[in-house]
């Protein structure tokens, strides 16, 4: 067989002591070895770090970018969800296009080669948050896989109309369906209509969900249990969750146990669960944030993910993956090289598994979505916020990012 590119002396983060080369014909990985002869166009990557590129498995296209349309004064939760809301009632399919597509290209360019976005779906926006990230999904096809996932971010039992459209983005090609509990009057109602929509439509489930540090309560409880009534696990993901910040490593540890059985995945969101939480504290601020890591040790797949890009949720960010998988190792004090390892494997390997993306991964067969870092292995990579260098999609280069040169005297 022809091959169209020879990637020479890579290495995996499965197995960062090997060098391998990486046979690339048709769009797909034909071969790997530690040594190809071929006659083909080839790059030395030079034992730096290759992986299937990193997966986001949570943001927010459409309402990325609006920081100088919103007037953010303290900073809340309940002031983001009120000033977007109030913001989103002039956006245009042309306006959420544009601002989308710069936020989708800083991924691209950050190394993310398959993504996750949630598009709000109600009656203030209509569809045109969904008909302008579909619109992206098909034009940047050629540089990311991107999953919509429609939801009601202002409630759903409580916002007539919010369910018609929600069925309506289901009926013309939504990937995912949302819920965010948190905003509705009557949360289990609403929790239960979404996984009843997700039967009908055979389609995943992924929940913004248990928003506050108040651990007396959590919606987490009925999710696990329609998801056992459903028999749904393995389909139904939980965002923020940052009450698990706030209870003791037993309680937590039983949590875990009941999301691992119930096949139930967690996204934990560092920039904006540290920014909007503890606000109402004065001193020692909580920071607010998921322990995703002591999640996994109960079999929990967790990943690690952007959220909100330049808006009053989260009013920075630059849609690096590898800068949320270290300021999370910051957060929760994280030093260990397998602990750093597992940060990593976090904005890969297991979104990827909460995605479902069986064809994610450096094997032969698999789509030659490659992106090599500047980097030797996977816990220097979180530690050093290694740099993605080049990547390539279906076997053709997506993005290119030229390495530091020091210009000595």
């Amino acid at each position: 067989m022809a091959l169209d590119l020879l990637l020479r002396q890579g290495r995996r983060a499965e197995d960062k002591e090997t060098l391998v080369d990486i046979a690339i014909a048709g769009g797909r990985i034909v071969e790997i070895a530690q040594r190809i002869a071929a006659d083909a166009p080839a790059e030395d990557v030079d034992g730096r770090l290759v992986v299937a590129g990193f997966v986001e498995s949570h943001i927010h296209l459409d309402k990325s970018r609006i920081l100088e349309r919103c007037h953010s004064e303290h900073g809340t939760l309940a002031e983001a969800i009120a000033t977007v809301a109030a913001a989103k009632r002039s956006f245009t399919e042309a306006d959420i296009y544009a601002r989308a597509r710069h936020t989708l290209e800083q991924a691209i360019i950050h190394g993310t080669t398959r993504m996750r976005t949630h598009v709000e779906i109600d009656p203030r926006v209509g569809l045109n948050g969904f008909n302008a990230v579909r619109r992206l999904k098909r034009d940047y096809a050629w540089a990311i896989d991107l999953q919509i996932c429609a939801f009601p971010q202002e409630g759903l039992t409580n916002d007539p109309g919010a369910e018609d459209l929600l069925v309506q983005a289901c009926e013309q090609g939504a990937d995912v369906i949302g819920g965010c509990p948190y905003t509705d009057t009557d949360p289990h109602r609403q929790i239960a209509r979404i996984f009843d929509i997700a039967r009908r439509f055979d389609l995943d489930i992924d929940f913004h969900l248990d928003f506050d540090l108040d651990p007396a309560w959590m919606h987490l409880d009925e999710v696990c249990r329609q998801a056992d009534a459903h028999r749904w696990g393995g389909r139904v993901t939980v965002g923020h969750v940052t009450k698990l910040s706030a209870i003791d490593h037993s309680r937590l540890a039983a949590i875990g146990r009941r999301l691992a059985d119930c096949g139930i995945a967690v996204t934990v969101l560092p920039a904006t669960d540290l920014f909007l939480m503890g606000r109402d504290r004065e001193f020692h601020v909580p920071r607010g944030l998921a322990p995703a890591h002591r999640l996994l040790a109960q079999g929990v797949t967790c990943s690690l993910a952007t959220n909100n890009v330049l808006n009053p949720f989260t009013p920075f960010g630059d849609c690096s993956l590898i800068r949320m998988a270290n300021l999370y190792a910051n957060i929760a004090q994280i030093g260990r090289k397998r602990d750093l390892h597992a940060c990593f494997e976090m904005i890969t390997t297991l979104p990827a598994r909460l995605m479902n993306a069986a064809d994610y991964g450096i094997a032969v067969g698999h789509p030659a979505d490659l992106v090599v870092l500047e980097s030797r292995d996977p816990a220097s990579a979180v530690a050093e916020l290694a740099q993605p260098l080049f990547g390539l999609k279906g076997g053709r280069r997506s993005f290119t990012r030229a390495p530091a040169t020091l210009h000595r005297p």
